[in-house]
């Protein structure tokens, strides 16, 4: 019996019939990948210009990646942490050198090291600032995305995400995002363990804080003895033009623009630390927050294994080698440049906002208009994928490796497309 080979058509049928409706993809059914490109089943190439929300900064199947994958899948794969394994001490040396802290706690998803994160905050602020137990507050802030498990939705501003799941995790307060007086204010009152926060906001729709916010923030935390608690899980390992959208002094060999330094007390890294091909996360932070946790009080069976620490490893250095945060830095300037043409001459785009190659553009209608999901699917039939968030703004993240001419081509194809909506 010849088996029938399966159209995007029949494919999407069978997600729609055997698998939770947790999603709402666009109509594309991909079959494979390659730097900047995917291909769907019926052959169609596409630029991706979402890079699988910035887990894909390398490029789809980059041939070191994948190299590290296969030749560590073929030796072992598995220990969990019973026992040692001869990939995770080189590995915890090589990412703690390369952020420039003292320890790391590796884990899968970056949700999980969100909640990885505000436990050992926690912990800290037990043992280190000496708060009472089962008293410590966690600042976040307004229109803040850490993922979707109970404990972080309890921090979410969006209903989408927090409709019907409580009830909720106590010890949060959330407060206006790129507002320092508000910062200030929450910082005083008592039991404070930390400020969690992304440096700039993905899925909120690429909101960028003003110029020294972060500085700023840190600078509170320390004079509040709170810890600060960066999730770079989007924006981190280049995407924004510098190595992490947090640091100014980095291994990005002089290439970063000049900023004072921003350290987080917890920096959180997933996503692109993956190289897009196998579940890794981590956080990591200095010797007197990290041995606040003790065996056993912490831990994941896949977390640490060989194959995800053998492809860290490659994924970190293919950043640092190809020095995707400078091309970055460069293609973004090209791209908000183009975008801003646009807005001059079309009443269809409002705004263009981002840094290095993750920007967004608002659409000149409401959020709960189908507009820019229309406008997607358009550029996705002129053969370029990207996606909405919050109904009326697109964000744009393709891969790092992206060439100067790539981008334009990129920026053609969204012009026409835009251009064909204008009312």
């Amino acid at each position: 019996m010849i088996e029938k080979e399966l159209t995007s058509e029949d494919l999407i049928a069978m997600e729609d019939k055997y698998g939770a409706h947790n999603y709402h993809p666009l109509p594309v059914v991909l079959s494979k990948g390659e730097g900047v490109y995917v291909w769907d089943v019926e052959g169609k190439k596409y630029f991706d210009f979402l890079s699988a929300y910035s887990a894909i900064n390398q490029g789809h199947c980059h041939p070191k990646i994948i190299k590290a994958l296969t030749d560590q899948a073929q030796e072992l794969t598995l220990t969990s942490r019973a026992f040692y394994n001869d990939v995770l001490g080189k590995y915890e040396k090589y990412i703690t050198e390369y952020f420039n802290y003292d320890k790391v706690l590796p884990i899968n998803s970056g949700v999980e090291a969100v909640e990885t994160a505000i436990k050992v905050c926690r912990k800290w602020a037990y043992e280190k600032k000496g708060l009472e137990p089962n008293t410590a507050t966690i600042i976040f802030a307004t229109g803040n995305f850490h993922g979707r498990t109970l404990g972080v939705i309890s921090a979410s501003t969006d209903p989408v995400a927090t409709n019907n799941f409580g009830p909720y995790l106590p010890g949060i307060e959330v407060i206006p995002y790129n507002d320092l007086t508000a910062l200030e204010e929450a910082l005083k009152k008592p039991n404070v363990a930390g400020f969690l926060v992304e440096p700039i906001q993905g899925e909120a729709g690429v909101f960028v804080p003003d110029e020294g916010y972060l500085i700023a923030a840190a600078r509170l935390c320390k004079e509040n003895n709170a810890l600060f608690v960066a999730d770079e899980v989007q924006t981190g390992i280049a995407r924004t033009g510098r190595l992490l959208a947090t640091c100014g002094n980095c291994t990005c060999e002089g290439h970063c623009e000049k900023r004072p330094d921003v350290k987080p007390d917890i920096l959180i890294l997933g996503k692109a630390l993956s190289g897009g091909v196998f579940p890794v996360s981590a956080i990591l932070a200095d010797d007197e927050v990290m041995n606040c946790i003790k065996p056993g009080e912490h831990g994941s069976t896949f977390g640490g294994n060989p194959l995800a620490c053998a492809v860290a490893i490659a994924s970190l250095e293919v950043v640092k080698d190809e020095l995707l945060q400078v091309n970055a830095q460069k293609l973004g300037v090209i791209f908000r440049s183009r975008m801003n043409k646009i807005v001059e001459k079309s009443d269809l785009v409002n705004l263009v906002r981002g840094k290095g190659l993750l920007n967004a553009i608002l659409i000149n209608d409401d959020e709960d208009s189908d507009t820019a999901w229309n406008i997607c699917v358009a550029l996705a039939e002129n053969g370029l994928l990207a996606k909405p968030t919050h109904g009326n703004i697109i964000r744009f993240a393709p891969p790092l490796v992206m060439t100067e001419e790539q981008i334009n081509e990129c920026c053609d194809i969204i012009e026409k497309t835009l251009l064909t909506f204008e009312k």
